[in-house]
């Protein structure tokens, strides 16, 4: 998706606060319903217990964070994007949100319990830093975890669209190039950042998760309107590709039709770690 292009960390970065500044309810109509699966495991991977306070990073319209006040955490979302906090603020009245940068935060060191993301690394231009920073701000002993997309072939809503690009269309439009988006798919990757980021007893383990949809066209709308990358590699396609593209994935998805619903399996990988004390 990007190209023999040389990495651009500021132009990747802005292409990304681009896509989330415009893809607001968009991204919480395709996305919410499949990642709001990963809340859960999210937060009992960092041991949330009632008045733990909680970091939720690249909050979105802040599934994670209210989830996380639901438990009965004191908790801070922040994210880049103002439009999303505006958005995640209007939802969920209760929550505090915040704008802010993953690479680098405004908090104090040792200011919280326990830190999350989910699925927000793939989006960022230096996920090191975002690492290096969650580290930071977590108290000796604190818990760290963040969530990814598992690979195409297991992913396989992202899987056929990416093949429907590769078959018909454009797969190589030049886009600002930023870390791939499978990278931390590899749980041998996320282990050796976290490592080198100063974590501890670093675990990645896969999360169950289905993308459900009432028609098999839906998929290629979903990525179309509420992705960022993808979106953008589908945006630049000629028209007469696209449309190939819009039938070969529609077609694709009638394969996972299970009762009348179109039911893909979209696994995460869950990486989680501690904070030496």
């Amino acid at each position: 998706m990007s190209g023999n292009q040389t990495p651009d960390p500021d132009a990747f970065r802005n292409f990304e606060h681009a896509g989330w500044t415009s893809n607001v309810s968009e991204y919480d109509a395709a996305f919410a319903r499949v990642t709001r699966q990963a809340v859960g495991p999210l937060l009992d991977a960092v041991n949330l217990r009632d008045g733990a306070l909680l970091l939720d990073v690249a909050t979105g319209p802040g599934y994670v964070a209210a989830a996380a006040a639901a438990r009965g955490a004191r908790v801070v979302g922040v994210d880049f994007s103002a439009q999303m906090v505006a958005h995640a603020r209007t939802i969920n009245p209760a929550v505090e949100f915040q704008e802010g940068d993953a690479e680098a935060l405004s908090f104090r060191d040792g200011s919280f319990d326990a830190v999350v993301m989910n699925f927000g690394m793939l989006h960022l231009s230096r996920p090191e830093r975002a690492m290096t920073e969650a580290a930071r701000v977590l108290k000796p002993g604190g818990c760290y975890a963040f969530t990814v997309w598992a690979k195409p072939d297991e992913a396989v809503g992202f899987g056929i669209i990416l093949k429907a690009i590769q078959s018909h269309g454009n797969p190589g439009v030049q886009l600002p190039q930023g870390p791939s988006f499978f990278r931390f798919s590899d749980p041998a990757e996320c282990d050796r950042t976290l490592r080198e980021a100063g974590f501890l007893n670093v675990s990645a383990t896969s999360v169950p998760q289905v993308w459900r949809f009432n028609a098999p066209g839906e998929l290629f709308d979903a990525i179309y309107n509420g992705g960022v990358r993808i979106k953008a590699v589908l945006r630049a396609q000629s028209s007469e590709a696209l449309e190939a593209i819009r039938t070969a994935a529609r077609e694709a998805a009638k394969n996972f039709n299970r009762r009348g619903t179109i039911e893909l399996p979209m696994p995460a990988i869950l990486a989680s770690a501690v904070k030496p004390r």
